[in-house]
């Protein structure tokens, strides 16, 4: 994105030669990264000028910065959590411990976190607690790391080791250690790759969303008492904290990504089918024109589309075979669970609509949700579009894949009822570079 287009939808903080003194390199840094950070939905013009050059105190300006990163990234917009119903910390591990155990069809997964995170749980003479998991009636406890096992061990060397039936996946980012996501199973050696990948995305998301909120607290501290504190130590509090969110949007990224692959892995696509349709979405976007910011939530959203089959029995997936009555109403709903999911997902909330309607016909006909023509998002009918091609360009476990010019016509045929003819003339155009 060019930061000198004043109309491309970046925060204003990009904006610097308008609001901030050139005089300060630290202060122009600061300006070009919470451009990369801050969406514009967040900010105002008037929030972007008062906690700018407006400000004629610098120790202010950087306290009202410094309290504007911790608003916007509180535990409660950036911390990755599925199924969450309960706010109770114990409520809340568990509950990622169930959801892990379904998307990975594993038997047991317990999550254990440094003492030092582990808030209101501190249980004496131990390094290590376990704070939640997905067998009922476990008490929450800890153990020493100088313990020799896999849990232990996998915290000290923050590395993934499996053995005897279980993977110890560590939480670590790149400066914290938190804790460990332990999963069991019998049959752990035949975890698809794409499912532990997942599962150490999602980890280090965690850690990373944890080290954050840690550093919010200390500069919360140093808040309280800005009285007391140097102008020096709230650059340096500025500086971690966007160091930190750095680290987090990389790892939420790569979330993103590695929760499509394993998707499609229950899906039993031979490619990556979630990517490439996301990468066709990207392309046709860009053919029509649109900016920046709306391409990256349309790409989003078309790698996550099918999301809720995560949630799904892989079985359900492997052949062609007709769906049983109980297996038949899972499908129908995995559209509902994948929404749900990413509402829980709290940095992805944006592209939900963009799912949400992507089934939907053009014309209204059989549509889910009765949307037609210019009510359905154009996002929606971007994906759907590009998904659709993709399937029928990809080979299946019950049949080949089509020609790009069979796909074609039969896109064509279907334009004005099923799509949108400016969406399929643009995906034209596209594939035929």
């Amino acid at each position: 994105m060019d930061k000198n287009d004043k109309n491309t939808g970046v925060s204003l903080f990009g904006q610097s030669e308008e609001y901030l003194v050139g005089a300060d390199p630290i202060e122009e840094i600061f300006a070009l990264n919470m451009g990369d950070f801050i969406s514009e939905h967040l900010i105002s013009e008037d929030l972007a000028k008062k906690i700018s050059s407006n400000v004629k105190d610098k120790k202010k300006r950087l306290s009202d910065q410094l309290r504007e990163l911790i608003s916007i990234y509180s535990l409660n917009n950036t911390l990755c959590v599925l199924n969450f119903e309960n706010k109770e910390d114990y409520a809340i591990y568990t509950a990622i411990a169930h959801s892990i155990v379904q998307m990975l069809e594993v038997e047991k997964c317990n999550i254990y976190l440094a003492k030092d995170y582990a808030r209101g749980m501190d249980i004496p003479d131990f390094d290590l607690i376990l704070v939640g998991s997905s067998l009922d009636n476990i008490r929450r406890g800890g153990f020493k790391y100088s313990e020799k096992s896999i849990i232990s061990v996998c915290f000290v060397e923050c590395d993934t080791i499996s053995a005897n039936g279980i993977t110890a996946v560590p939480m670590c980012s790149n400066s914290k250690k938190v804790g460990v996501i332990a999963i069991e199973d019998k049959d752990a050696t035949l975890i698809a790759k794409s499912y532990l990948t997942l599962l150490e995305s999602m980890a280090r998301l965690f850690a990373s969303s944890m080290a954050l909120q840690g550093e919010i607290d200390n500069t919360n501290h140093i808040l309280d008492n800005e009285d007391l504190v140097s102008e020096m130590e709230l650059q340096h509090s500025r500086a971690e904290l966007t160091a930190l969110i750095g680290d987090l949007c990389e790892f939420q990224q790569g979330f993103v990504e590695n929760l499509a692959r394993a998707v499609d892995t229950k899906g039993h696509y031979k490619v990556s089918h979630s990517k490439n349709t996301a990468e066709l979405a990207k392309k046709i976007c860009k053919q029509l024109g649109l900016n920046e910011k709306t391409t990256d939530l349309i790409y989003y959203a078309a790698l996550l589309q099918n999301i809720g089959k995560i949630m799904l029995p892989e079985k359900m997936f492997a052949s062609n075979a007709k769906y049983t009555p109980e297996e038949l109403k899972l499908m129908q709903e995995q559209s509902n669970i994948g929404v749900n999911l990413l509402m829980n997902i709290n940095f992805l909330s944006e592209v939900v609509p963009y799912v949400t309607y992507q089934k939907e016909r053009y014309d209204g006909s059989g549509s889910p949700e009765g949307l037609r023509g210019m009510s359905i998002p154009f996002g929606s009918r971007i994906i759907a579009v590009a998904d659709a091609y993709c399937a029928m360009t990809s080979d299946r476990p019950y049949r080949e894949a089509m020609s790009s010019d069979k796909a074609m016509s039969i896109l064509r045929e279907e334009t004005g009822y099923k799509w949108d003819v400016n969406v399929v003339d643009a995906l034209a155009a596209v594939i035929s570079v």
